[in-house]
C-alpha cells in the first residue's frame, strides 16, 4: 500500500505544482489540540475532551485492541463472552450492582451502558451520563478501571450467562450467518479470520471450564491495548489526573504475549463460494477485489486524507451509475452498491467490495454486470462532469462540517477518538481538516482519481461469493460459470460511459407568490405566518446546528380517503410516486442538478395525513422550497423507472415466504387486525395490478389543493431571508378552497384474548413470540408519559426474571403507544425469542410479570431509575432539532403540549399512579398472542 501511495501522489504532484509538494513535505499531521491526549507508563492510553453539547453530560469509554480473532480453537466465544461477564460483577460492583448504580443516576442498560465484541475489538461505553457530581465521575471511572482489570468472572455468573449468550446466538443465526460460516473458511484459507466470528460456538460457550475465562481475561485485557476515552461536560485538568491515580497501579503483565495481527493471503486464482441457506429470501452477489490494507502508521498523514477523498469519490460516482442502472426496465439486479473498506471482517486486508442482489434466474447476469461496470472505470476511468459533481458534494459537505464545528455532539468526538485509537485514523480537527482539504481537493485532477482506481481493482485478489436460497426447481451457478464471467470481463470489449447532463435550471419559472396575510406569535417561541392562500407555517429559529434546518408539512386526509377497491395502489404510493422525479427531471437527472446543494424535500401519503418531509443548510432553502413546490405542482412520470421498480419487486417478493419473520408478520397482522383489508403483506403477483396512472391520480388528488397544509420549520432560520421565500414558493402553492377531515378505515384491534401459536420448520431452532395488549385510552400526555414508563419498568422486570435469572432469552422488548386518530387507543407490546422446549414456560412468567405489575405496581427503586432517565434525556433533547419539530407536530397536529409540564407529571408520577394505569389497560381484557416455533420433539 505504501507503493500505491507513492504511485498515486506522484500522478497529483506532477499535476498539481509545487504547492502540492510542499503539502507533501508535512511529516504528519498534527493532532487537534482541543483533546488531552496521552500514555501511562503501563501503556494504556487517554483521550479526554472538554465538550457541552450536551450540558452536564459526558461519555466513558474504555476500548481494547482485543477481539475474537485472539481465540484459539478451544476457545471460540471467550472475547464475547467476556464482554458479558463485565456486566455481571466487578471488585467494586459486584453481581448487578453496577447496573443497578448506573441505572439510579438516568443511565439505561442498553440505551447508555453497552459494549459490542468483534473480530479486533471490544469497546465498552457508559454513555449520556449526568455529570452534576465529581461522585459520579468516580464511579464511572472506577467503572472503567474495574473492567480493565478487576472483573470477578464468579463461577454463578458465568454459569447464568451461558444462557442469555445462547439465546443470543440462537436470536442472532439467520440465513446470513449460517452461510456465513459455510464461506467464511474459504474466502479467507490460510487465516484465522476464516473461523473466528465473534458468537463462537456453543459447544465452547456451553462448557468452557471457569479458569479458561479467567486465562483469557489476563492474557489480554491489559494495559498496552486498552484505551480511555472521556468527553464531555467535564474538567480535563481533573480526568486526567483521575485517570493517572486510578489506572497507573494497573500492572503490565511480565513476559506479555504479542498482540498479534493476523494476515489474509493474496490469491492468484479466483476464489469462489456458493452458499445456499432455506431461510434466504433472495440471491446475494459479494464480488471484492482485495488490496493491501493500509497501515496504521501510515495514516497520519496528507497522503492518507488524499486517497481517503479519493476513495470517497470513486464510491460516489460509481454507486451513481450503478443506481442510474437500476432505473432500466429491466435493471440487472434488484439492489447494489459499491464500497472500498476492510475486507469484510479482516483489518489487514481491504477490498474494493460491490454487491448486488439478484433476480433468482439472475445471478450470472447480474454479476457480469457488476463486474461490468467496475471493469468500465477501470479502463475509462469517471468522466469530467461526474467528478466535478462529487467534487462539489464533497466540498459542500467540508463546509457545513466546518460551519458545525462548535456545534458537535460528544458521540462524534468518541468516534473520531476509537478510530484513532483502534485504527489509526488522524484526528486533526475539523479546523485543520477544512482548511487543508478546501486548498487540496480542488488541484486534485481526474487523472490522479482514475489512477488510484486502477491502484485498488487488479486482476488478481479477487473473491466471488454467492449466497443463494435453497429451494426445489432454483438452478443455481457453478464455479465454472461463475469464473467464466470473470475472465470473460477482462477481455470483454467495452465502451466508455457517456454523462448526460441538463444545463436546465431546477424551475424555470417561479411561481406567483402570496403574501403573509397575519402573523402572530406562537407557542414555544415560535412565529404563525397564515399565507394568502391559506397555508399555515410554524417557524422555530433555534440555533443548536449552525448548518441545520427541518421541515416538516401535513395536511389531514391521508388514504383514509381512498377507496379500499384502491388499497393495492394506494400501499405502493409513496415508493411509485417518487420514481419519476420532478419537473424535466428524471431521478438520476435530479441529483445531478443538485450536486452540491445541502437540501432535500420527498412527500408521502401516510393513513390520515398527506405531507411533506425536508432538510437543508441555510443557504441552501431556496432550492429545498422549490423541491417542496414542485412536490405539490410537478410530480414526473417515468414509465422504465416504473418497470423497473415493479421487475425489482417482484424479485425481492418472490420468495419472502422462505422468511420465517415474513410469515410470522402476516400471521400477526391477521390475528390482530381481523383480515382487515388495508392490513396485508404484499405479494410478487401482486405487482403487475399496480397501475401507474391510477397511483399517480391518488397522488396528485392529496397534493392538488394545498390549502390547508400546515409547515412547521425548525433550526438555523432568518426570518428576514425566508419569509419572502415562503411567500414565494408556499404561497404560490394550488389552493381551491378545499376543506377536508380524515376518513373512518375501520382499522381496529380484534377483542378478547386469542391465541395463534403455530409451527415451522427453521433451519435454527426457536420461538418468537408476541404479546400485544389492546384497548381504549385516552390521548393524553400524562398517559403517553405513563405508556412510556410502564414499558420502561417492564424491560427491567423482564431482564432481572427471564434474562438474567432464567437465561431464557437474550432480551424481552416491551413498548406501547397512544393513537388520536380516529379513536384514542393504545395497543402494549411484548417480544421476545426462546427455546422452543422453553416457550410456554417463558410465556407463563412473562404473563405473571404483568399480573404482578398490575396487581401491585414497580419497586419504587426501579421507578426512580426510569424517571432519571427520562429526565435526562428530556434535558438534552431541549436542544435538539428533531425533537423540536416533534413537540411542534404533536401541538398542531394532535393539540396537545408535549412539553412544558414534562418534568412535573415524570416527577410526580407514583408506583399507585402506574398500578391504577395498569389496571385500566391491561384489565380491559384485550390480549393477543402469536408465535411461531419450530417443532419440538418431546
Amino acid at each position: 500500500m505504501k507503493n500505491m501511495f507513492k504511485k498515486t501522489i506522484a500522478v497529483i504532484v506532477v499535476a498539481s505544482g509545487a504547492a502540492m509538494v510542499s503539502a507533501q513535505q508535512m511529516p504528519s499531521l498534527p493532532t487537534d489540540p482541543a483533546v488531552r491526549v496521552g500514555k501511562l507508563e503501563n501503556g494504556l492510553t487517554y483521550y479526554i475532551r472538554h465538550n457541552e453539547l450536551p450540558e452536564k453530560q459526558a461519555d466513558f469509554y474504555i476500548a481494547q485492541k482485543v477481539g475474537s480473532i485472539l481465540e484459539e480453537d478451544d476457545q471460540r466465544g471467550l472475547a464475547h463472552f467476556l464482554e458479558h461477564m463485565c456486566f455481571n460483577g466487578t471488585t467494586h460492583f459486584p453481581d448487578n450492582t453496577l447496573r443497578e448504580y448506573l441505572e439510579t443516576i438516568g443511565v439505561k442498560f442498553g440505551a447508555n451502558l453497552n459494549a459490542y465484541t468483534s473480530i479486533d475489538e471490544t469497546v465498552y461505553n457508559i454513555t449520556n451520563v449526568p455529570v452534576i457530581r465529581d461522585g459520579i465521575i468516580d464511579s464511572c471511572l472506577l467503572i472503567l478501571h474495574d473492567w480493565a482489570n478487576d472483573l470477578t468472572l464468579a463461577p454463578k455468573e458465568i454459569d447464568k450467562e451461558r444462557g442469555v449468550i445462547h439465546e443470543e446466538w440462537r436470536t442472532r443465526m439467520g440465513a446470513m450467518m449460517r452461510m456465513y460460516e459455510q464461506v467464511f473458511p474459504a474466502m479467507y484459507e490460510g487465516s484465522k479470520y476464516g473461523h473466528r466470528l465473534p458468537i463462537g460456538t456453543m459447544e465452547v460457550v456451553d462448557n468452557f471450564p471457569y479458569q479458561a475465562l479467567r486465562d483469557y481475561y489476563e492474557k489480554w485485557y491489559r494495559p498496552d491495548q486498552q484505551g480511555i476515552i472521556v468527553v464531555g461536560d467535564i474538567n480535563v485538568d481533573s480526568i486526567e489526573n483521575k485517570i493517572k491515580r486510578l489506572f497507573s497501579p494497573i500492572e503490565m503483565p511480565k513476559n506479555p504475549a504479542k498482540r498479534e495481527y493476523f494476515p489474509v493471503p493474496d490469491n492468484q486464482e479466483p476464489i469462489i463460494t456458493i452458499a445456499k441457506d432455506k431461510e434466504q429470501e433472495v440471491p446475494v452477489v459479494y464480488l471484492f477485489h482485495k488490496h493491501e490494507a493500509i497501515p496504521d502508521d501510515q495514516k497520519n498523514t496528507i497522503d492518507y486524507l488524499t486517497v481517503n477523498y479519493m476513495t470517497w469519490a470513486i464510491e460516489e460516482m460509481l454507486n451513481n451509475r450503478i443506481d442510474e442502472l437500476m432505473q432500466q426496465a429491466n435493471p440487472p439486479f434488484i439492489q447494489s452498491f459499491i464500497d472500498d473498506s476492510n475486507y469484510l471482517l479482516a483489518k489487514t486486508k481491504g477490498a474494493f467490495t460491490g454487491v448486488a442482489v439478484t433476480k433468482e434466474d439472475g445471478i450470472l447476469s447480474g454479476t457480469e454486470a457488476l463486474m461490468k461496470e467496475i471493469e468500465r472505470v477501470r479502463r475509462f476511468g469517471f468522466t469530467a462532469g461526474e467528478y466535478a459533481r462529487a467534487k462539489a458534494d464533497y466540498l459542500r459537505s467540508l463546509e457545513v462540517s466546518y460551519n458545525e464545528r462548535d456545534k458537535q455532539r460528544t458521540p462524534s468526538y468518541v468516534n473520531e477518538y476509537l478510530g484513532n485509537f483502534l485504527n489509526g485514523e488522524p484526528i486533526p480537527g475539523t479546523e485543520f481538516y477544512y482548511q487543508t482539504m478546501t486548498q487540496i481537493v480542488p488541484m486534485i485532477p481526474l487523472e490522479a482519481v482514475n489512477a488510484w482506481m486502477k491502484q485498488l481493482i487488479g486482476e488478481n485478489n479477487i473473491v466471488l461469493s454467492v449466497f443463494c436460497p435453497e429451494k426445489e426447481g432454483m438452478k443455481y451457478p457453478t464455479e465454472a460459470e461463475l469464473k467464466a464471467i470473470i475472465d470473460k470481463t477482462q477481455t470483454e470489449e467495452l465502451t466508455a460511459y457517456v454523462d448526460k447532463v441538463s444545463n436546465e435550471p431546477l424551475l424555470k419559472e417561479k411561481p406567483a407568490p402570496g403574501k403573509v396575510v397575519k402573523k402572530e406569535e406562537g407557542a414555544f417561541g415560535t412565529t404563525l405566518l397564515t399565507l394568502s392562500n391559506g397555508v399555515r407555517v410554524v417557524i422555530k429559529p433555534t440555533d443548536f446546528k449552525a448548518d441545520q434546518l427541518q421541515m416538516e408539512a401535513f395536511s389531514p386526509g391521508g388514504n383514509s380517503l381512498f377507496d379500499n377497491k384502491d388499497v393495492l395502489q394506494f400501499s405502493n404510493l409513496n415508493e411509485v410516486a417518487a420514481l419519476g422525479g420532478l419537473g424535466n427531471f428524471s431521478l438520476t437527472d435530479l441529483n445531478k442538478v443538485l450536486a452540491g446543494k445541502m437540501a432535500s424535500a420527498s412527500a408521502s401519503v401516510n393513513t390520515y395525513t398527506e405531507g411533506v418531509s425536508g432538510n437543508c443548510s441555510p443557504k441552501d432553502l431556496e432550492t429545498m422550497l422549490q423541491l417542496t413546490y414542485m412536490l405539490f405542482t410537478a410530480p414526473r412520470t417515468d414509465q422504465e423507472a416504473f418497470s423497473s421498480y415493479i421487475n425489482r419487486k417482484k424479485a425481492a417478493l418472490n420468495n419472502q415466504e422462505a422468511n420465517p419473520m415474513s410469515v410470522f408478520i402476516d400471521s400477526l397482522n391477521m390475528t390482530l387486525y381481523n383480515k382487515n383489508p388495508r392490513i396485508f403483506s404484499m405479494k410478487a403477483e401482486m405487482m403487475d395490478k399496480v397501475d401507474y396512472g391510477k397511483v399517480m391520480e391518488l397522488y396528485k388528488n392529496r397534493f392538488e389543493d394545498a390549502g390547508d397544509f400546515t409547515f412547521l420549520f425548525v433550526g438555523n432560520i432568518d426570518m428576514e431571508t425566508a419569509t419572502p421565500l415562503i411567500e414565494q414558493y408556499l404561497g404560490g402553492l394550488p389552493t381551491h378552497g378545499r376543506k377536508e377531515n380524515f376518513g373512518q378505515t375501520n382499522i381496529s384491534f380484534r377483542k378478547g384474548k386469542v391465541e395463534n401459536n403455530f409451527v415451522r420448520p427453521l433451519e435454527t431452532p426457536k420461538s418468537t413470540v408476541v404479546l400485544v395488549n389492546t384497548g381504549e385510552c385516552p390521548y393524553t400526555l400524562r398517559n403517553k408519559i405513563l405508556m412510556n414508563i410502564t414499558g420502561q419498568l417492564l424491560d427491567i422486570l423482564y431482564t432481572q426474571t427471564i434474562r438474567e435469572e432464567q437465561g431464557g432469552t437474550y432480551g424481552v422488548s416491551c413498548g406501547g403507544s397512544i393513537t388520536k386518530y380516529p379513536d384514542e387507543k393504545a395497543a402494549f407490546q411484548i417480544y421476545f425469542d426462546t427455546d422452543p422446549t422453553r416457550r410456554e414456560k417463558m410465556v407463563e412468567l412473562v404473563r405473571q410479570g404483568l399480573a404482578d405489575f398490575t396487581a401491585n405496581g414497580p419497586k419504587a427503586d426501579d421507578l426512580n431509575k426510569v424517571k432519571e432517565y427520562m429526565l435526562k434525556t428530556y434535558q438534552q433533547n431541549q436542544k435538539e432539532n428533531g425533537y423540536w419539530l416533534g413537540v411542534l407536530n404533536e401541538y398542531y397536529w394532535n393539540g396537545i403540549d408535549t412539553n412544558t409540564d414534562f418534568e412535573s407529571i415524570v416527577n410526580g408520577i407514583t408506583a399507585t399512579d402506574l398500578k391504577e394505569f395498569a389496571k385500566t389497560f391491561f384489565g380491559q381484557g384485550n390480549q393477543i398472542e402469536v408465535s411461531m416455533s419450530s417443532p419440538v420433539n418431546k
